[in-house]
């Protein structure tokens, strides 16, 4: 099977899984580009992702990113179209679907519930992508210190994204 079908297939079987976004799946992507299919390394999934997350629109530039160092300009656009219709058609239908319930209180109990296993996925994968990102206890502290000043204070994510960029570059991380 070529890379490109290979692709195309694994990547739409995983976008009626991306519940949350790609985000939430970001664990299954890592292991199945970097430890299964051999098609990227650790320091480039960690580049993609960080290039995906700081540059603006949707998450799914990471599969973008990938089918672009895999196949070019035509294995983004497969890549992106893969992660994109399925999910896409899903909740078309899934969203007709809870429109036309009449019961305003089982409509709420599902978004909640959508919601809740959303932001589940996400959190479960980030951690899971720290665990596998993360090569040195520096790394892993300044992830616990990232998680915890976030929760707890209202300081801005970004301040700690530029402490990352800093430790990187001086080389503690």
């Amino acid at each position: 099977m070529s890379i490109l079908l290979s692709l195309f297939l694994k990547l739409s079987a995983f976008s009626l899984i991306a519940f949350g976004g790609v985000n939430a799946l970001l664990p299954v992507l890592f292991d199945l580009a970097v430890n299964q299919e051999h098609w990227i390394d650790v320091q480039t999934f960690s580049d993609y992702f960080a290039i995906a997350q700081a540059a603006p629109g949707p998450n799914f530039m990471t599969v973008t990113l990938l089918g672009w160092h895999l196949y070019g300009v035509l294995g983004g656009l497969i890549a992106t179209l893969a992660i994109s219709w399925p999910s896409s058609i899903l909740i078309y239908y899934l969203q007709r679907l809870i429109m036309g319930l009449k019961n305003p209180i089982t409509k709420q109990a599902i978004q909640y519930a959508a919601a809740a296993l959303a932001i589940g996925l996400v959190l479960s994968s980030a951690w899971q992508i720290a665990l596998q990102i993360n090569q040195s206890i520096a790394a892993y502290t300044l992830t616990v210190l990232t998680i915890s000043f976030t929760v707890f204070t209202r300081w801005h994510p970004l301040y700690f994204i530029a402490l990352g960029a800093a430790l990187g570059f001086l080389g503690f991380i």
